[in-house]
């Protein structure tokens, strides 16, 4: 018998990342008034203030449990000032523990990467490093490497390896037919349209990778045709091939 006078099972792992990326963003965000200003290169034609909008929009539909499509949200209109946006943010975000344990497993899911995606293009805007074990990454990588496998399958192409230096995965059906890795954050920012097919090509790849370059674009993600961020290095290994 199922006990229904507690409510919904809290779904305290996906808030609980989604609330670090949001405090985190908060927090960059209001350091300084001219930050609201600047462009956001891996998010082309948005400023900082669109970026936060955007993540109040995605907030907003999740606490109304909007069944939309949550991934391209448009910005906010014009004229809200950051300090307004992010005090907004917070209330929302206050409401997911009720919402969260009844939401779609990709609802729960694609907000924490949806945060950290952008989380991410905000440092590379403001000129900061990325966190420091940011708690929404295993989750937000795990959900990246599924949707990368459904465009594998989309494009009829075989399944690959995808490796970083704790983890590894296997995308698509059947026996690998290579191998892809570097670093967790840059393996993430790869699968998530923020790098080049040239910078994709410099990952650690056990064959030549174009066959495998159109299934980075899936979903909202399409590889930029110029560089919106520095790559991390990735170590050269027995199995490097580079280039396209």
């Amino acid at each position: 018998m199922t006990d229904t006078t507690r409510g919904p099972i809290p779904d305290p792992a996906h808030h609980l990342a989604y609330r670090a990326c949001r405090e985190n963003i908060t927090r960059l965000v209001t350091s300084d008034p001219s930050v609201a200003e600047l462009p956001v290169p891996a998010c082309p034609g948005w400023r900082v203030r669109d970026l936060v909008g955007h993540l109040v929009l995605v907030c907003r539909m999740a606490v109304d449990e909007d069944p939309g499509e949550i991934s391209e949200p448009p910005p906010p209109p014009p004229g809200i000032p950051v300090h307004e946006l992010v005090i907004t943010w917070a209330a929302l975000e206050e409401q997911l523990p009720g919402v969260l344990p009844r939401a779609e497993w990709l609802r729960r899911r694609i907000l924490p990467l949806d945060a950290l995606s952008h989380e991410l293009d905000l440092r590379t805007a403001l000129g900061l490093p990325p966190p420091d074990g940011s708690p929404a990454l295993a989750d937000a990588l795990d959900l990246a490497v599924m949707g990368f496998t459904l465009s594998l399958h989309g494009h009829g192409l075989p399944a690959l390896r995808v490796r970083t230096p704790d983890r590894e995965w296997t995308a698509g059906e059947g026996e690998p037919a290579a191998t892809v890795g570097g670093g967790s954050l840059e393996v993430f920012r790869a699968l998530t349209g923020r790098r080049t097919a040239r910078q994709i090509g410099e990952l650690s790849w056990s064959t030549p990778p174009a066959s495998w370059l159109p299934a980075f674009t899936w979903g909202p993600f399409t590889p930029p045709t110029r560089a919106v961020e520095e790559a991390a290095p990735t170590p050269m290994g027995p199995d490097r091939h580079s280039g396209t």
